[in-house]
């Protein structure tokens, strides 16, 4: 393993863990050359899954990625980081689940919008704004809308007398 500081080869394991349901290993480093420590995880490598863009092209699914939107979503909001990892997990073990090599941009931006929407209601707003490219305020005031009757309780029908 290459030291992030100072790219020396060699460091010593200072301790190991079991994380993410048994799915990785997070191993807590020191190097040897210039004793400053540092994080990494161990995990299977599954087939990769390739993520098919609008316009065609296609990039390897990439949990940073996904965690880096995550977190700009969630800025200033009260949803820890352990959070944001745990909905990347559940993202990443779905597309895998699913046993496809390819998955199209827009199923993987829905399952984004569906986490988040549990998660925190802002960041679901904020991510959905930018996700659904929204061209308009009319557009944007729509999808505001069609939440707050969501949330409304349905009235019930009232029952016709004979």
């Amino acid at each position: 393993m290459k030291c992030p500081y100072c790219q020396f080869l060699e460091d010593k394991v200072l301790d190991s863990r079991v994380v993410r349901d048994g799915d990785a290993i997070k191993r807590r480093r020191e190097c040897l050359k210039c004793s400053r420590r540092y994080t990494t995880f161990e995990t299977i490598v599954e087939r990769r899954v390739l993520v098919v863009k609008k316009d065609g092209r296609r990039e390897p699914f990439d949990q940073q990625k996904l965690l880096r939107g995550l977190e700009v979503a969630c800025r200033k909001r009260p949803v820890s980081s352990g959070a944001l990892e745990e909905v990347v997990d559940r993202i990443e073990r779905a597309l895998y689940d699913r046993g496809e090599t390819e998955v199209q941009a827009t199923v993987l931006g829905e399952m984004v919008v569906e986490e988040l929407r549990k998660l925190d209601p802002v960041a679901y707003v904020r991510f959905a704004s930018v996700y659904r490219d929204f061209q308009d305020l009319s557009q944007f005031q729509a999808f505001l809308e069609g939440l707050r009757s969501e949330g409304k309780p349905r009235a019930s029908k009232a029952r016709k007398g004979k």
